[in-house]
């Protein structure tokens, strides 16, 4: 049985690069074109939301070339496969601060939003500018905006303050590739009772043979939730 929501931290795009003596970025073109090779694996198995962590708040102290590379590449992603998406019945949105970026990309996933929004298939989360803490503070402060504005009382419970989110979702399961064993600022709040799986292969190396290993990974745990 196929898990509701899956996340993914895309690690590796650079290591798979150097070990084959390839510049960064053609990590990140490859891992780009393993982003559609996963989505359709999940369409497939059932799964309704997979949430991938694109760009994190920290991307931009990264070398300005690698940074120039990465704000053209979700054009150069949906300029190929958009159509794809469009014949899969797969909805993209997005899960950050979009106008950091160039204008150029925003338009360009915004466009792509647009496009697939009345898609009812799976939908495709692009965590991109992204950062959980700064995810919560937002939250908060949108919160205490409407308390102070009387909107509302001052009752907030946890079911609320998710919808103040971007990811309103909690996440069933986590996968991570390349084999770190971190969170990175990710999803922190929709983690809270989510299983981890942690896998060595490189983010461009993934597909859907890996995914099926998490999944089963997945339906052999015994999620209790706190319970006994």
């Amino acid at each position: 049985m196929a898990p509701k929501t899956v996340a993914i931290i895309m690690d590796g795009n650079g290591r798979w690069a150097k070990k084959r003596g390839l510049p960064r970025t053609a990590g990140h073109k490859k891992g780009a074109d393993t982003i559609r090779t996963v989505a359709l694996a999940a369409q497939d198995m059932g799964i309704q939301k997979l949430i991938l962590y694109a760009f994190s708040t920290e991307n931009w102290k990264r070398p300005e070339d690698e940074v120039s590379y990465l704000c053209k590449l979700p054009g150069l992603f949906f300029n190929k496969f958009i159509n794809e998406l469009m014949e899969k019945n797969i909805r993209v949105t997005f899960a950050g601060e979009l106008e950091k970026f160039p204008q150029t990309t925003q338009n360009v996933i915004n466009k792509a939003v647009n496009m697939t929004k009345d898609n009812t298939g799976l939908e495709l989360c692009l965590a991109i500018n992204y950062g959980s803490r700064r995810e919560m503070l937002l939250g908060m402060k949108k919160y205490a905006d409407e308390v102070a504005q009387g909107k509302r009382e001052n009752d907030l419970t946890e079911e609320e303050f998710s919808k103040y989110l971007f990811v309103p979702e909690d996440i069933d399961l986590m996968i991570r590739t390349s084999g770190e064993e971190r969170l990175s600022n990710f999803m922190l709040w929709q983690l809270a009772y989510t299983e981890f799986y942690f896998t060595d292969v490189l983010w461009p190396d993934f597909n859907k043979k890996e995914l099926i290993k998490a999944i089963e990974y997945y339906n052999g745990r015994d999620r209790r939730f706190g319970g006994i």
